[in-house]
């Protein structure tokens, strides 16, 4: 079924095409949603969730961009507004250790990394720190557009992010994902500069 045969079903409310739909975008969507998660099943109810909005607001993609980013920001939002609604996000994130982690240099983010081995030390980051992180280095989402979605300050979506980068590349390091060189701070993945 093509996309667009799958957009009017959806939009005539038919079931196979709903099925269609949910088989062919669930599985990206789910990694999405795990990445915000702290369990599985927070990301399966995440999931569910999005896709419910999905549906119910199928007449607003206007075929501007690509209908699968067009998803990707429903459900992005959705986990976004679960994790305010359950209060695990704050601006007043515990700063476990933070000089010490502060003291790593921006230019040692460089090394490309094994995806699955990231996205688990990613998972392992306080919330608030993984949320920005999620959001700007995998979502492409602005200092700004974080603020805003998740009301905070913008200095805070940034030191957020710089201390989530710095608590990351020191789990790595003692997961022996990386390694340190001799004095030079580790190699990690490129997840951009504040």
């Amino acid at each position: 079924m093509t996309e667009e045969a799958l957009i009017l079903g959806c939009l005539q409310n038919d079931p196979v095409s709903q099925r269609e739909l949910y088989n062919r975008y669930s599985p990206r969507m789910l990694s999405v949603c795990y990445r915000f998660s702290q369990s599985r099943q927070d990301a399966e109810d995440m999931l569910q969730e999005g896709f419910i909005k999905v549906f119910t607001q199928m007449g607003g993609f206007e075929n501007r961009g690509s209908f699968e980013g067009w998803i990707r920001r429903i459900i992005v939002h959705t986990c976004i507004n679960q994790l305010k609604k359950d209060k695990k996000f704050s601006d007043n994130v515990e700063l476990i250790h933070a000089e010490q982690y502060m003291q790593v240099r921006e230019e040692s983010i460089s090394a490309i990394m094994q995806v699955k081995q990231v996205v688990e030390c990613i998972r392992l980051l306080p919330i608030g720190y993984k949320t920005v992180l999620n959001l700007y280095a995998i979502e492409g989402y602005s200092h700004k557009e974080i603020a805003d979605m998740l009301e905070i300050g913008e200095s805070t979506s940034r030191s957020q992010y710089t201390r989530a980068r710095v608590m990351l590349e020191d789990l790595l390091i003692r997961k022996k994902i990386i390694e340190k060189p001799g004095g030079d701070a580790a190699l990690m993945p490129n997840l951009g500069t504040t």
